[in-house]
């Protein structure tokens, strides 16, 4: 909604409701801020808005078979409230219960207002204030609130639909097509040919579980990605916990992993040749000598230029070594009346295809935003410490990383925003912003080549080529970066009055 429609709704100042904080997102994101809220600027008000009826994000939208997590959940659980099982890998209705258990346990549910969709935020100078307009998407009803601070916690991709390529003659397929992030509990596979296109995490998850009832799944990629298999306890968690105390056992398992993620990272980014033969090596002993190898599981980029699939106790490759899923690697032409025909000339039979071609990325839920009545373009802007933008006043967002657990940053930066608040008053501060550095050369919003984030190149802030407007992928770094006493880096600017910015 542009800012001359907000004006309708706005009526005068007095008559809104103002918040001290308003968070944007009831997911694992707004769930760490409203904790952080709670327990760090007490003295805070704040609403959670979340234009699902569900709290949970992500875990409450997928609902797809065998949805779990691609991160052990030792860091992807809170530290404040540890993932309470043996297991390192957690399925979507466990994860699901955890977070809703906590936001219960905090007292942070009562913080969320459900069915409240920020569909437009207006930054107001001469109020230091934004001016946020909601939708109940059930009733059509909108209200107006002001707050101080916007804390956008929504994640970065689009809630009502995923990626799908336009493929030509998919309206003559009699089968069933669906998309992952559009699963239903009406979608059956019992004895059916099913046919999951792509390679990527959910794919990797998806073809397993499928394969468990369908008469034959065939995993149909078009270019391989990296799979690695992983234990589905955690070995030497189990040995910690029998040695120390349960808190201190909890504090080195999530060091360990934090760890050992960083170290295989940096791995594969030095010696990419090195990591590419040993993961390969891996793949095939997984599934046997039946598989080419050098087909399937060969990407054409480095390990970790796009994000490497965890497989839970290799049971993708159980599954293609018992003859349940077959692997192909080529091109579709076109769907037929029955199926895929292919570039290679074969005829892909299905009765049901799932179309697991990505997500399509998207800032703040796509509300529209402005400052001083002239709309924001996300892409014009430059990430600072991966959680502000350049000369966007007194607001952050929260965005995981992508080569270890979403939770590990989001965490860092609920503990930096708090900071930044208690800074603020403590100086007497209204407003707060990082100003775009000249000669600060761009570069996409992420360390990684995937195909989502090359869609949404025009859409999505950019990070930068130094400090603070580089995106390390290191939460080691990030740790030391975002402490209190790194929070006036001479980079960010404090007003202390309500006044328009030139």
């Amino acid at each position: 909604m542009a800012a001359g429609e907000l004006d309708e709704h706005r009526g005068h100042h007095g008559q809104h409701e103002h918040l001290d904080v308003a968070v944007v997102g009831a997911g694992i994101s707004g769930i760490s801020a409203a904790h952080a809220l709670m327990t760090r600027c007490p003295d805070k008000t704040f609403a959670i808005f979340e234009g699902r009826p569900r709290i949970g994000g992500t875990w409450d939208l997928f609902r797809y078979p065998g949805i779990r997590s691609d991160s052990d959940m030792h860091t992807l659980g809170f530290p404040w409230n540890p993932w309470p099982h043996d297991h390192a890998i957690g399925d979507g209705q466990a994860i699901l219960r955890y977070l809703k258990d906590t936001a219960r346990d905090f007292g942070i549910d009562a913080h969320i207002r459900f069915s409240t969709r920020v569909v437009g935020v207006s930054w107001r100078s001469d109020e230091a204030r934004w001016r946020l307009q909601t939708r109940n998407p059930e009733t059509g009803k909108t209200t107006t609130l002001t707050c101080s601070f916007l804390w956008i916690c929504s994640g970065y991709y689009r809630y009502d639909r995923g990626h799908l390529p336009d493929f030509p003659g998919v309206e003559r397929f009699r089968g069933e097509i669906v998309h992952p992030q559009r699963w239903t509990d009406d979608v059956t596979w019992a004895g059916k040919r099913v046919v999951v296109i792509g390679s990527g995490a959910t794919a990797v998850t998806l073809v397993p579980a499928l394969a468990e009832d369908a008469a034959h799944v065939v995993m149909l990629q078009r270019s391989p990605s990296y799979v690695l298999s992983v234990p589905p306890q955690d070995v030497v968690g189990r040995w910690l916990h029998r040695l120390l105390p349960d808190g201190p056992a909890r504090a080195a398992i999530r060091w360990k992993n934090v760890l050992v993620g960083i170290a295989f990272y940096e791995f594969c980014q030095r010696y990419p040749s090195r990591a590419k033969r040993w993961l390969m090596a891996e793949v095939q002993k997984q599934v046997g000598p039946d598989c080419d190898v050098a087909v399937h599981f060969n990407p054409r980029y480095g390990p970790w230029d796009e994000r490497l699939c965890m497989v839970p106790d290799g049971d993708l490759f159980t599954a293609i070594r018992s003859g349940d899923v077959e692997v192909v690697t080529d091109h579709i032409e076109a769907f037929t009346e029955g199926g895929l025909q292919l570039r290679s000339g074969r005829e892909l039979q299905a009765d049901l295809v799932v179309t697991a071609t990505g997500l399509e990325l998207q800032f703040l839920g796509g509300a529209e935003a402005d400052i001083d009545g002239v709309p924001i373009r996300w892409a014009d802007h430059m990430l600072y410490k991966g959680m502000m933008l350049s000369d966007v006043p007194n607001a952050a967002f929260c965005v995981g990383y992508s080569n270890a657990s979403w939770t590990l940053k989001v965490e860092l930066t609920a503990r930096y925003v708090t900071d930044l608040l208690r800074m603020m008053d403590k100086r007497g501060a209204t407003v707060c912003y990082p100003p775009r550095e000249a000669g600060v050369d761009e570069a996409p919003p992420m360390d990684l080549d995937s195909g989502y984030i090359r869609r949404a190149h025009d859409r999505m802030p950019k990070q930068g080529d130094r400090r603070p407007w580089r995106l390390y992928q290191n939460y080691v770094l990030d740790k030391i970066g975002m402490r209190p006493s790194r929070i006036d880096d001479g980079t960010l600017i404090f007003k202390s009055n309500p006044e328009p910015r030139p």
